[in-house]
């Protein structure tokens, strides 16, 4: 028996918190039945589950991409306003879905996977992750500020947790961010609540994966000890990765 959205995690069509979207919107059924319920169990081996009328099986062989995204791209697969995605850009054949987001302005490493159970291991908050971020501000960050950043931000949903932060040019106006939480907007919002504007937000590194050699706009697939290293941090392990692409 498991959890519906744990089923359609694993089945590479998003991650759990985003399959619990297509629940809400009514696109579900078991065995013909539409299901709201986010909690709904289900038998694994018997019932028919479909998305939007497509028949979902757990996926055979996952497959783990990083991207170095550009500017003025969407992480969603869908958008009413017909701006560019992610999607345009990897044309992979086999379904992915993005680690997380990066919004619309933000560059960077943006992880994508068809492995809904890795997802959810590296977003949760227990398993502290950390991501690395460079952020250029409207002007130059006070010493006081940069203090009171590592030791956390009182923002409106609850203060964010000690990160590490840095100078890490002579432009005072920079400054490198690594922080473990995932909410919305965090980082903008971070900043903002200290009384700055981020003018540019680059994330360099998504746990140990870095964008270092890969161009903004390029791809490409996770090497064998990239991914052991990715499943080792979410605190997974490595044995089940020894297969070839």
């Amino acid at each position: 028996m498991m959890r519906i959205n744990k089923y359609l995690a694993s089945c590479g069509l998003a991650s759990r918190r985003a399959a619990e979207a297509y629940i809400r919107r009514g696109l579900v059924t078991v065995n013909g039945k539409r299901i709201t319920q986010l909690g709904t169990v289900i038998d694994q081996m018997q019932d028919i589950v479909r998305v939007d009328g497509k028949q979902m099986r757990p996926v055979r062989k996952k497959f783990y991409l990083l991207l170095n995204k550009p500017k003025g791209i969407i992480t969603t697969a869908r958008d009413e306003r017909g701006r560019k995605s992610v999607f345009d850009i990897v044309t992979f054949k086999e379904r992915v879905f993005p680690v997380g987001r990066l919004d619309r302005n933000s560059t960077g490493a943006l992880l994508l996977t068809n492995d809904g159970e890795i997802s959810h291991r590296l977003l949760h908050p227990s398993a502290k992750v950390y991501k690395t971020y460079r952020v250029k501000l409207d002007r130059p960050f006070a010493e006081e500020d940069l203090t009171i950043l590592i030791a956390g931000v009182q923002l409106d949903d609850g203060a964010t947790a000690p990160c590490r932060a840095r100078r890490y040019t002579r432009d005072q106006a920079k400054i490198e961010l690594q922080i473990h939480e995932g909410r919305t907007h965090i980082v903008r919002r971070m900043f903002a609540a200290l009384g700055y504007e981020v003018k540019a937000l680059k994330r360099t590194q998504f746990g140990p994966l870095t964008v270092k050699n890969l161009a903004i706009g390029q791809w490409r697939l996770l090497s064998p000890v990239e991914i052991a290293q990715l499943r080792q941090a979410a605190g997974l392990g490595t044995d089940r990765f020894t297969e070839k692409r």
